[in-house]
């Protein structure tokens, strides 16, 4: 990995870190799914201009864009509305030991007693983090889990889609999700307009950020790295963006950095650690 790449990577860490932040603020104004609606009504209108799917294309897409879309982003924002960053950052990690999981059923990839015992330590770090006083409530922690297992879903999802820019996937997904988590949004929650309308401008430049930095920017780059550079060099990169997503929440957002987030968090991330070099050792 070269100067260049290796900037470009931590820039990506960099921006992924910070949007747990940008999201955490967003949703203290405008509910979760109103605000997911709005992010992928706009950049569906900002993308799908650009991209074209062939018919074989559609099927696959609209379930990205189910399973991403509204399980991984929409109650990852769900998630953030009750939990602060840091845990939410933390949490999202056990997309790593769900995709081991999913792999074992569905593609019979043998785990061994080593991913085993790391799968079993991640998820003794996230009940260690799911267990603070005073923390999220069980519903809340629910929604980052069940974004954590569409996060590993999403991307066996995705891998199976050939010739589909990221760009292409993200705009289309924009435009299958929106009408879903709006449903959502309409039942579950209320007063749309007073939210939008009462609204300061920090949220529209969160927003701005979650969707311009952090999904088109940083995306680009991280499929770009992806499609230069082996896996084994460019994965473990997403140990970082927790250790960003936690200062990040503690320092801009006043966040307590208790024992439960350091000792839980340190047990998610060792065992996140060991599942990823263990399957690029395998794959290598």
């Amino acid at each position: 990995m070269n100067p260049r790449d290796l900037l470009q990577a931590l820039l990506v860490v960099v921006v992924w870190g910070f949007n747990f932040v940008a999201i955490k603020l967003s949703v203290t104004e405008i509910p979760p799914l109103l605000l997911s609606t709005i992010r992928f009504a706009l950049t569906a209108a900002i993308l799908l201009p650009f991209f074209r799917l062939k018919r074989g294309q559609f099927q696959q897409v609209f379930y990205v864009g189910l399973v991403m879309g509204v399980g991984h982003f929409g109650m990852l924002m769900v998630g953030l509305s009750g939990a602060d960053a840091a845990t939410s950052a933390l949490m999202i990690q056990l997309g790593v030991p769900f995709s081991s999981i999913l792999a074992a059923v569905f593609l019979k990839d043998h785990l061994g007693w080593r991913r085993s015992l790391a799968m079993g330590l991640a998820f003794a770090g996230a009940a260690l983090l799911a267990g603070e006083p005073k923390g999220a409530s069980l519903p809340i922690l629910a929604a980052l889990l069940f974004s954590a297992f569409c996060w590993a879903w999403g991307n066996i999802l995705i891998k199976r889609i050939e010739s589909v820019p990221p760009l292409a996937i993200m705009g289309w997904m924009g435009l299958f999700a929106s009408p879903v988590i709006g449903a959502m949004s309409y039942v579950l929650e209320d007063n749309h307009l007073m939210f939008i309308e009462h609204s300061s401008i920090q949220v529209w430049m969160m927003l701005a950020y979650t969707i311009g930095a952090s999904s088109f920017l940083a995306y680009h780059i991280w499929y770009s790295l992806i499609k230069r550079l082996d896996l084994n060099q460019v994965v473990p990169f997403t140990l970082l963006v927790p250790v960003v997503g936690v200062t990040a929440g503690v320092v801009l957002l006043d966040e307590t950095l208790t024992h439960y987030k350091v000792i839980g968090g340190l047990m998610t991330l060792l065992g996140v650690g060991v599942i990823q070099y263990r399957q690029a050792k395998k794959a290598s």
